[in-house]
């Protein structure tokens, strides 16, 4: 039993060690490679997409259609941006109900997830959220669709970056709405919190802290999204990113604006019958031009 201590600070002498050699930003991602189910496995139609980056890495994704009657057309198209953890297939039931909803979907790995090759960093899961979002607008054929960005968690916060820099490039088409759930207010806060709850890194919090880029604080960001509205979706049982993150995040946003308060675990959400509602009647409202509520 003796042993367990030194183990235990062994292995937080080495995180420790690899924060100083890397700094914060490797702390954001962790990606695998294992397939944890397909489409097929929950009777869904789809297709295997590969994209090519600008810095010659691919991209792989899958493009589920909308269950509709052929004489019909889809609702919209949702783009949804994965957390930090596993890769595509670990997340694919956040967005399996959408289809059945009307509604098309693409979700992408970002670069050294699941199938897509390179190494993760911030600067290029950043890159890898619009290349997938560029691929996406460029496939729609005849009348334009409301086009919904979705994010979770990590997803959440690189959806903030992405969808304010779309709206105030005036990117076309435009998105309809932007939701974000279970996501941190900044990279640099939720670095300091995670670094400052472990004794041992709490000394390295601010200089750690300061090896991120600060051009994608979502705390500073998310009110480029207007007038796209926005919803903010965090539980109160959140204990991987704490309730305040998400009130910051509504607080800082402009209207037209919803908050959507929820008691499941992190990225849990979209399980909840109840909630998958909620989202759809919020779209539906956005691409009505109704106020969000």
């Amino acid at each position: 039993m003796a042993a367990r201590p030194q183990h235990l600070f062994l292995n937080a002498l080495l995180l420790t060690g690899l924060f100083l050699q890397a700094g914060c930003s490797g702390m954001f991602f962790y990606p695998d490679h294992a397939v944890y189910i397909t489409p097929d496995r929950l009777n869904l139609a789809y297709e295997d997409v590969h994209l090519k980056t600008d810095d010659g890495e691919t991209l792989h994704g899958w493009w589920l259609p909308a269950v509709v009657p052929p004489e019909e057309t889809a609702r919209g198209q949702v783009y949804f941006l994965h957390g930090n953890a596993q890769n595509i297939s670990s997340h694919l039931l956040n967005v399996a109900w959408l289809p059945a909803r009307g509604y098309n979907v693409f979700l992408i790995d970002y670069r050294g997830y699941g199938q897509s090759t390179g190494e993760p960093d911030l600067e290029g899961a950043l890159h890898d959220a619009e290349t997938g979002l560029r691929w996406l607008t460029q496939r729609q054929n005849g009348p334009q669709q409301p086009l919904y960005l979705l994010g979770q968690s990590l997803g959440g916060a690189l959806s903030i970056a992405l969808a304010g820099a779309w709206t105030q490039r005036g990117e076309i088409p435009p998105l309809s709405a932007v939701m974000v759930d279970g996501t941190f207010s900044g990279f640099r806060a939720i670095a300091r919190e995670k670094l400052g709850s472990f004794w041992l890194t709490w000394p390295f919090q601010v200089p750690f802290s300061w090896t991120i880029p600060n051009d994608y604080e979502g705390v500073e960001h998310i009110a480029d999204i207007g007038p796209v509205p926005v919803m903010v979706i965090h539980s109160t049982r959140d204990t991987i990113i704490p309730f305040d993150h998400g009130q910051t995040l509504y607080n800082a946003a402009r209207e037209p604006k919803a908050f959507l308060q929820t008691d499941t675990p992190h990225a849990a959400t979209f399980l909840i019958p109840a909630y998958q509602t909620a989202i759809i009647e919020f779209m539906e409202q956005a691409s009505d031009g109704l106020p969000a509520r």
